[in-house]
């Protein structure tokens, strides 16, 4: 489904669909339907790269990362691990790409569907803000395989659900439901399965409309407070607070606030 406001050109890589949309949001697509959207490392080779670019475009306000309604992503391709030992998994530089998506200062908003297994989950969890919809299911199922997830979904799921149901779904492959992962923080909110792209795309143009440096910064500051210490989050908020007193956009937000209309914010 392509949404009505796309722009005609969509740029296409060999695993995933770019589509700059109106209001200064961008939707990466994954688009492996025949494999549910497994991660292989050329599809996280090009979000990656994708995600870079456009991280240093200042018409971008925030990206959206979804695949389809099947499938977010239905983990890992193991085909790829397939008889690989230690030294093949080290010298494949698998996790640079997911690297380098942590890094992206733009906001993200997963798009959730269907499947979000494994690597899909944890891709999931790394972006900034998660619309499901009703079919979502999510889970860790690597322990199936032999393996514990290695993207990050011991740490991240841990930290939004808590060790005792993360023990559960990481250790006894228990999946969860888009209503469970709602309820436990795991999501901002649930649409109807027709719908939640829509409503992922409008939280995202939401977050564009607002003044790019204080949104880069907030996004910074938030993550402080998840991943470190409370007075090491409390002196960088406080440090951004002050140098966005620096900014155009800040004299705009105050000036229309006083004056009762809409801020024009530009990015200075």
């Amino acid at each position: 489904v392509v949404p009505p406001e796309a722009s005609p050109e969509a740029t296409y890589y060999e695993n995933i669909i770019v589509q700059r949309l109106e209001g200064g949001v961008v939707l990466l697509r994954i688009n492996r339907p025949e494999r549910r959207n497994a991660l292989n490392q050329a599809t996280l080779t090009e979000l990656a790269h994708a995600a870079r670019t456009f991280d240093r475009d200042e018409a971008v306000g925030c990206l959206v990362i979804t695949g389809d309604e099947r499938a977010f992503a239905a983990g890992a391709d193991v085909t790829e691990m397939d008889g690989k030992g230690v030294p093949e998994m080290l010298g494949a530089y698998r996790f640079e790409s997911w690297e380098a998506l942590t890094r992206t200062r733009k906001p993200m908003v997963a798009a959730v569907s269907g499947f979000a297994l494994g690597g899909g989950l944890e891709l999931a969890l790394l972006c900034d803000m998660i619309v499901l919809s009703e079919s979502a299911q999510l889970g860790q199922p690597e322990i199936n395989l032999g393996l514990i997830p290695g993207a990050g979904g011991t740490q991240r799921l841990t930290r939004q659900l808590g060790k005792y149901l993360a023990m559960e779904v990481i250790l006894a492959g228990r999946m969860l439901t888009a209503d469970e992962a709602l309820a436990h923080g795991l999501a901002n909110r649930v649409a109807p399965t027709g719908e939640y792209l829509d409503a992922a795309l409008e939280l995202a143009r939401n977050v564009a409309a607002r003044a790019p440096h204080a949104v880069t910064l907030a996004k910074s500051a938030v993550n402080r407070a998840q991943d470190g210490p409370l007075a090491h989050g409390l002196e960088f908020e406080r440090n951004a607070f002050f140098l966005l007193f620096g900014t155009a956009d800040q004299k705009e937000g105050i000036r229309a606030f006083l004056g009762k209309r809409r801020p024009d914010f530009t990015g200075t």
